[in-house]
């Protein structure tokens, strides 16, 4: 997904929980809703626009939440597999 795609999606959320009357938990709502709804993918690509130093186009609250939102432990090279992969089984075996 593209980053700027992913960028407005945690605006949105941001902008929705800063509507919330309740107010004190806003930054946690933003990091809540990205831990349990995004996929590791979109939140590994989410942290990485972030380190690009660029965070311009983030929301205030986007930005408080980055610390709360939880990065995935396996890079995205080694979460992903093919048929091919699989069928390969582990590395090493012969």
């Amino acid at each position: 997904m593209q980053p700027d795609k992913l960028i407005r999606m945690a605006n949105s959320i941001a902008t929705f929980c800063r509507s919330n009357p309740d107010g004190a938990r806003h930054t946690a709502d933003v990091a809540d809703h990205i831990n349990n709804y995004w996929e590791p993918r979109m939140r590994t690509q989410l942290f990485a626009a972030y380190e690009s130093g660029d965070t311009g186009s983030f929301h205030p609250l986007v930005l408080e939440a980055m610390t709360k939102i939880r990065r995935p432990a396996v890079p995205l090279e080694q979460r992903t597999t093919t048929a091919t992969d699989q069928a390969a089984g582990p590395a090493g075996s012969a």
